[in-house]
């Protein structure tokens, strides 16, 4: 009887652990996309940095099991990464973020300069990009 009282007391609570903010609000998930974004946007317009695909997918696969732990559903996770809004949103954001440093369609060398020092601080972004040069 006690087992049986704490299962379903268990199976009540579990809404109370369902995540505090819509998804497209949560710091983490929307900081670790925006990283992506930027990545693919350097490898985009710089001829020399390519996407490392299989990491990036590790990180994607990351960020979903952080997504589920804080918990979002596996539906809600679907709907926001397959968003066109959302997609249109982080490519602008990480747009924003370049500008900042001096990166603009047309600036192919900045793209490259911004990239090859992401590279050196071994950050995330620099973590899923590749030079050939």
């Amino acid at each position: 009887m006690k087992l049986s009282l704490t299962v379903a007391s268990l199976m009540f609570a579990a809404p109370a652990l369902a995540a505090d903010l819509p998804i497209n609000k949560e710091p983490h998930i929307n900081q670790i996309l925006l990283q992506g974004f930027i990545g693919d946007a350097i490898a985009d317009n710089c001829p020399t940095m390519e996407p490392r695909k299989l990491r990036a997918l590790g990180e994607l696969n990351k960020l979903r099991a952080y997504a589920q732990d804080k918990g979002y559903t596996v539906a809600e996770i679907r709907a926001f990464v397959t968003s066109d809004t959302e997609k249109a949103r982080g490519k602008a954001e990480a747009a924003e973020w370049l500008k900042a440093k001096g990166a603009e369609p047309g600036k192919t060398e900045e793209y490259c300069r911004i990239g090859r020092e992401e590279i050196a601080k071994e950050s995330l972004i620099g973590y899923l990009l590749r030079d050939t040069q």
